[in-house]
């Protein structure tokens, strides 16, 4: 099939221009309009204004009795809000100074700026670069962050540290301990961390004229970046006299345009960045246009659901049509449906006598037409029940018998399939009762109590086997989603979403296995599992962990969402991501082992999931008492 391409970009681009001087803002904001800018970062008050809050302290005032930044009635506050980035100077912020006196005077001043920025409803404020041991510095961002409610704080970090570029990488590279107190994202992550990982807190990434290595540019793919400043001294300028980036810079630059990342050009005066930023603006617009599948997952890209609970809740109408436009699921059930029904000896048939179809959990029928295709296909007769327990898919399915002319071959079943009494006995056994990990939507419960409708030792269950997997992810983005909710059980709920921006830190992992029919003379649905990861890449942080499932619907015919044989072009199902509570650090080249639990009682199954290494986390969502699928 031609998959549809959508000429559009993900997200609509987005450039600001950073200015180091200001003279008139108000004509300034006007000129940035008409050159299509969209924002400005501006300095929140003049570079060079002395301010000696410690002179103050002893009784003095300011040697500089003029206010330390422009009025705030210059503009009305809604150019305030939406068109100016605040900035905080460099040379006033010396927070980690070893003299004291340098110290208490640019954290007031830092505390000063903030609190004028966050007075006049600016968007966000861009700080200086921090460096491997702001502590102080972080210290007074925090105090700050604490009373700030709708303003963001975006944090300068250099791709590469000014020492690295400077330095022969012989030179440079004296062991992993000077490389890691060098990575600018150590700086980023030791200051989030001291920060309490605050929602209000993110990294404006500048790029560097040199970048580093893979694995470093790899640390920033699970982080959520606000901005990325372009400087125009990384630029080549190419043989019609107008800037360009290297093809590094270029990749690097458009793995970024998918993350809704606003860009700023910074390095001149305001006229003299036109043709950088015109240029930033024609790399983002001349992306890979977006396939009808990308296009479909755009609204769900990082968007977290609450798994369904197909026992408990009856599914509405657009969740059952979602489901249906899958193309590839279906066919893969009509495949299996298709082998299975080879398979079967003729012998054994008759008119009157012919092959028994039961789809349980038939919803709205797909699977029901599956099966009579497949027949057609295979030139077999057949029977078809459909057993379903939504009174609601019942209307559908009762229309689209009459409908579809099947009156002849489905029996339509009104009843859940654990409760169901008959004495027919199927041949073959369809469902799609598969969640996001395999067994989440209670597969297995379902399938166990529907399997004595099977013929003994000749039933085929489609599916016939599942297994979940899970892989340790980073992603600040993921984790601020969950965090945003503030409170204990939304740490303790898998979510199934698109995952976006993360970067998942090793391959995905076999984790439970599911066969049915199931003819263990004790059936026990609970697992548990411990696995191990070996990471190779650079140091990071592990927000949790990502799941996937990989079904074998019969023989040779599988449907898979987990990466390494994911089934091309199916949408029916997203991964299901696990939170840890905190985040927790992981070093270069560690083992992560982590255990989870699928355990159940009489009326619910949950999961419990844990880190054991490299550090040992508390074990989550015990008893189920903050998420559990309803039996």
């Amino acid at each position: 099939m031609e998959v549809t391409k959508i000429n559009t970009a993900q997200y609509e681009f987005s450039c600001g221009v950073e200015l180091e001087t200001v003279v008139n803002i108000l004509n300034d904001i006007e000129r940035a309009y008409q050159l299509d800018y969209h924002f400005l970062i501006l300095p929140i008050s003049h570079p060079r204004f002395n301010r000696d809050f410690t002179a103050l302290s002893l009784g003095n005032s300011f040697s500089n009795k003029a206010p330390f930044t422009r009025s705030d009635v210059l503009l009305p506050s809604n150019y305030w809000k939406s068109v100016v980035v605040g900035k905080v100077s460099e040379s006033v912020v010396d927070c980690d100074s070893s003299d004291y006196h340098i110290r208490v005077n640019s954290i007031k001043t830092l505390k000063q700026e903030i609190s004028w920025a966050a007075h006049l409803s600016l968007p966000a404020i861009l700080l200086p670069s921090p460096n491997y041991s702001s502590i102080h510095y972080a210290q007074a961002v925090n105090q700050s962050l604490s009373s700030l409610h709708n303003m963001r704080v975006w944090i300068r970090i250099p791709l590469l540290s000014p020492k690295s570029q400077l330095l022969n990488k012989e030179e440079y590279i004296k062991g992993e301990e000077l490389d890691k107190v060098d990575n600018t994202w150590e700086w980023w992550n030791n200051f989030r961390s001291l920060c309490g990982n605050s929602l209000n807190l993110f990294p404006a990434l500048e790029l560097t004229s040199d970048l580093p290595d893979k694995e470093q540019l790899q640390q920033w793919c699970g982080e959520q970046i606000k901005c990325v400043i372009i400087p125009t001294s990384i630029f080549l300028t190419n043989s019609a006299g107008y800037p360009t980036l290297s093809r590094a810079h270029q990749a690097f630059l458009k793995k970024l345009f998918n993350l809704n990342i606003q860009y700023v050009v910074t390095g001149n005066e305001m006229e003299q960045l036109e043709d950088y930023k015109t240029y930033v603006k024609f790399l983002h617009g001349n992306q890979k246009p977006m396939t009808e599948d990308e296009y479909f997952e755009m609204p769900y890209l990082d968007f977290l659901q609450a798994p369904l609970q197909p026992l408990m809740d009856n599914l509405e109408s657009q969740t059952y049509e979602v489901f249906e436009k899958d193309p590839i699921k279906y066919r893969e059930y009509q495949n299996a449906v298709r082998e299975a029904l080879l398979d079967l000896d003729d012998k054994d048939y008759t008119e009157d006598n012919p092959i028994v179809i039961m789809v349980v959990g038939a919803g709205r029928g797909p699977l029901v037409k599956c099966s009579i295709n497949a027949s057609i296909e295979a030139k077999k007769k057949v029977k078809v029940f459909a057993v379903e327990k939504n009174p609601n898919a019942i209307v559908t399915l009762r229309n689209r018998v009459i409908l579809e002319g099947w009156e002849d071959l489905v029996t339509i079943i009104d009843s859940d399939m654990r409760e169901w009494d008959t004495e027919y006995r199927a041949d073959i056994m369809v469902s799609e009762l598969l969640g996001s990990f395999g067994d989440n939507e209670l597969s297995p419960e379902c399938l166990d109590g529907a399997q004595k409708y099977l013929k003994k030792d000749k039933g085929i269950s489609i599916p016939c086997w599942y297994t979940s997997y899970i892989a340790p992810i980073s992603s600040s983005k993921l984790y601020n989603e969950v965090s945003t909710f503030g409170e204990l059980k939304h740490y303790e709920t898998p979510y199934v979403v698109k995952p976006h921006n993360y970067h998942q830190l090793a391959e995905s992992k076999p984790l439970f296995t599911f066969k049915h029919p199931n003819y263990d003379k004790v059936i026990d649905n609970s697992r548990t599992e411990i696995l191990e990861f070996q990471t190779t890449v650079k140091s990071t942080v592990c927000h949790g962990f990502i799941g996937y499932f990989d079904c074998c619907l019969y023989k040779n015919v599988h449907i898979s969402i987990n990466p390494k044989n994911f089934s091309t072009g199916m949408f029916s199902w997203f991964p299901i991501y696990f939170p840890l509570k905190e985040p927790v650090y992981i070093p270069q080249n560690s083992t992560i082992k982590c255990s989870f639990w699928r355990t159940n009682n009489k009326t619910k199954v949950w999961y419990e999931w844990c880190l054991l290494s490299p550090q040992i986390t508390p074990i989550q969502n015990v008893n189920g008492r903050s998420y559990y699928i309803g039996l």
